[in-house]
């Protein structure tokens, strides 16, 4: 029987059982836990059929392990053989191996000896290699530390740090003594520390130095400003003259421009090397936020220190200095922003220059307010405006500091136009008014040449005498010299229409200065004819002067010369003193006239009612003729024509009504005819050297139509109607218009009403001519008639 028949057999014997015997059986083949078996059969109460089971199936699996021993019996009995057979051998081999490890034991006890001493070298030899290795490290930690010495004795601060830098990277943490490394991690903190206070030091001697040097840097600076702005107003210059020649049409050697090169770069020697060297190391040593902090700190505390002003200098020989000290602070920040590699931040400098702005712009607006002097005035500003030229080129924003500096213009302006008020007031009160002597080229040139005031190209012989007193010359210094520092003050301070702005400010001077002044004085009426007559040509001169005036105005503002041509650029000035020339010729015809009524007092000098006709005049007319001559031969010399004319014609004309007033005087109670001649023959004198002086002064050639004689045309028509041998004429239109249209009916009648003649007294030596006496009386009484009708 096989082993496969003997599992069937075994197995069919099994089968007797029931089916839960059979699951039962299965699940313990199959290993799985009956726990949930046991588990349900207890909780059911029905443990016993489980137990019965089980037993049943142990009574089974103990049949087939009966039969399968059965079945492989001999195969046992003969392994079991075989396994004794093994034993033996075994035996055998384990006493060889004995044997030869006895023998082996001999022969390797003398091995062991040698290699336990080859073990001992070689842990000698270890020993000695990390001794040497040892020494080698600490030899060179040593004289790594030895020349990190000799690097800090030296002041080599960057190399110490980098040696200290070496020894920590790659020394420190591989020292193998121990005392060593302690000794040398105690001893980097203090050459760090040590190597820190000396670059701090060396900073603060530089920030103590260059505070020293800030002053000469600034004003260096502001020079070389200064400098550049004056080759820049020069080399302007030469190009409005080469416009100007070029408008003329000159030669071009006339006008080739030379312009000097301008070098545009100031080198200033700013030794920044400690704050560099400062601040690298203190990067080294990674505390740089540390050192950016403390050199703030100290340079906005020097910033601050030189921002106080001491009352005990005056600003005006401290400003210089000040704001020479300031502007070298801030190019040394602004180099330091710009090459430091980020020790300053640009908000730190603007802050620290928005601090500088403020305290400036007060401190320097409060003097400005105190000032009296324009000098002082113009000087601080001028050296202001470079200030802040200066610094704007090193890119700091100014434009607060020159609003605040142009802010400042209507007091200069107020101080310089009293300062000019002063000088003019002054002028004109010590002024004699007496025409001026020059009594060489040069005296001619400088007062008036200089000033545009030649009557004539022509170069005149010496001594000359000049058409105006020393008031004209004086007067044009002191307006030349404020239109220099209006318009130096306007030019620093980058005014956009310099040119407008000072054309205001001169019509102001001229205007509610100059004229006012010659107002006052040509009210005076105190004053005498000359003076008048002087001060009428003075106030031609000055209208004159005007030109020049602008002239210079146009040059020092950089206005092209051809600019002056335009409407525009005429000073409403020269209108006001015109119209004050104007007002000076009427007052010195008021002078004039009052001066002849003295000569002339018609009604006392003059005898009304004569017996016999005065051939030659009366002595006042000779009085009156000796004036006129002086009187016009001065305004010849010093006067226009269009004022000599005036002067001539104003006199003539006031004395012809005053003639004619005479006979209408309530003192004249009666006049005859010898009277009437009398007048007429001191006319016809007058006429004569009216003629004369008319031609002999030029004025014929610009006044064909308006003769002297013109001017006593009224008086010479009186009289001719009063010797007219048919007055009554003088009624007819025609005869009234053609002959006496200057005469009044009113004037006229009053007069013939006075005229009161007989035959007798007039004529009683011409006894031929009573017919015709007798014949004009007839008329004259018709005339009275008519004019009495009229009226």
């Amino acid at each position: 029987m096989n082993a496969k028949t003997k599992r069937r057999t075994v197995a069919e014997n099994g089968d007797t059982g029931t089916g839960e015997d059979l699951v039962l059986a299965t699940l313990i083949g199959n290993g799985e836990d009956l726990s949930p078996l046991v588990r349900h059969a207890f909780e059911t109460g029905r443990p016993d059929p489980l137990l019965q089971q089980l037993r049943n199936l142990s009574k089974k699996k103990e049949a087939e392990i009966e039969d399968l021993c059965r079945l492989h019996y001999e195969e046992f009995i003969i392994a079991v053989d075989e396994l004794r057979g093994v034993l033996v051998d075994a035996e055998e081999l384990k006493a060889e191996l004995q044997t030869d490890n006895f023998k082996l034991q001999e022969v390797g006890a003398s091995l062991l000896s040698k290699l336990d001493e080859i073990l001992e070298s070689y842990s000698i030899k270890k020993n000695i290699s990390e001794a040497i290795k040892m020494s080698k490290m600490c030899f060179q930690l040593l004289e790594l530390c030895s020349k990190c010495n000799a690097h800090v004795s030296e002041g080599k601060f960057y190399p110490a740090l980098k040696t200290i830098e070496l020894i920590e990277k790659d020394y420190l943490k591989n020292i193998p003594v121990r005392k060593l490394r302690l000794v040398v991690e105690h001893r980097i903190p203090l050459i760090k520390l040590h190597i820190e206070k000396k670059v701090c030091n060396e900073v603060n001697e530089w920030l103590v130095h260059i505070r020293t040097l800030a002053k000469d840097i600034g004003q260096t600076s502001i020079a070389h400003t200064a400098s550049v702005r004056q080759k820049d107003e020069d080399m302007k210059a030469r190009q409005r003259e080469v416009e100007e020649n070029n408008r003329l049409q000159l030669p071009e050697a006339a006008y080739s421009l030379d312009v000097e090169e301008i070098d545009e770069d100031l080198s200033l020697k700013i030794d920044l090397t400690p704050i560099y060297r400062a601040y690298h190391i203190h990067k080294c040593l990674g505390i740089e936020e540390r050192f950016r902090e403390y050199y703030y700190n100290n340079r906005l505390a020097q910033l601050n220190s030189d921002l106080q002003i001491f009352s005990s200098q005056p600003f005006l020989e401290s400003h210089q200095t000040f704001l020479g000290q300031v502007a070298g602070y801030f190019i040394v920040e602004d180099r330091v922003l710009r090459t430091a590699g980020g020790l300053l931040e640009e908000s730190q400098v603007e802050t620290m220059w928005e601090t500088a702005v403020s305290r400036i712009t007060s401190v320097v607006g409060g003097q400005f307010s105190q000032m009296t002097n324009t000098s002082h005035f113009l000087l601080i500003k001028d050296y202001m405006t470079l200030f802040g030229a200066t610094l704007r080129y090193h890119g700091y924003e100014v434009k607060s500091l020159l609003e605040t500096i142009n802010g400042t213009k209507d007091k200069y302006s107020k101080l310089l136009m009293e300062e000019c008020r002063k000088q003019i007031f002054d002028i004109v009160a010590n002024d004699s008014f007496e025409q001026m002597i020059l009594k060489k080229e040069s005296d001619y040139q400088g007062t008036v040449l200089s000033f545009q005031l030649q009557t004539s190209d022509i170069m005149p012989a010496f001594p000359y005498v000049a058409p105006f007193s020393s008031m004209v010359p004086e007067a044009c210094r002191v307006v030349r010299s404020f239109i220099k520092d209006f318009v130096n003050y306007l030019s620093s301070g980058g005014e956009a229409n310099l040119f407008d702005g000072v054309k205001r400010c001169l019509d102001t001077l001229l205007i509610d200065v100059l004229n006012e002044v010659i107002l006052d004085k040509i009210s005076d009426t105190s004053i005498g004819v000359s003076k008048g007559m002087q001060i009428a040509a003075n106030v031609a001169f000055l209208e004159k002067a005007c030109d020049f005036f602008v002239k210079t105005a146009t040059h020092l503002c950089g206005v092209p010369t051809r600019s002056m041509d335009h409407p525009q650029s005429t000073l409403t000035a020269k209108v006001v003193l015109k119209t004050s020339r104007d007002a000076a010729y009427i007052a010195l015809l008021s002078l004039v006239n009052n001066q002849l009524d003295e000569f002339m007092s018609l009604p006392e000098n003059i005898n009304w009612i004569p017996e016999e006709i005065l051939e030659n005049g009366h002595e006042y007319m000779n009085e009156v003729i000796i004036y006129l001559d002086t009187l016009l031969s001065t305004a010849q010399q010093i006067l226009p024509m269009d004022a000599l004319y005036k002067v001539g014609s104003g006199a003539l004309e006031h004395i012809s009504n005053s003639i004619t007033g005479a006979f209408l005087s309530e003192s004249v109670k009666r006049f005859n005819a010898n009277a009437v001649v009398a007048i007429d023959n001191d006319l016809k004198i007058l006429e004569n050297f009216a003629d004369e002086r008319f031609e002999s002064t030029g004025l014929s050639e610009d006044y064909k139509d308006g003769h002297f004689r013109y001017y006593l045309i009224e008086a010479r028509q009186l009289l001719n109607l009063l010797l007219s041998s048919q007055p009554e004429n003088f009624m007819n239109p025609v005869i009234r218009q053609k002959n006496y249209n200057a005469l009044e009916i009113k004037k006229i009648a009053i007069i013939c009403d006075k005229f009161k003649d007989t035959a007798d007294s007039l004529f009683g030596s011409l006894s031929n001519r009573n017919a015709k006496t007798s014949s004009r009386k007839k008329s004259m009484d018709v005339l009275k008639r008519r004019l009495r009708d009229f009226s």
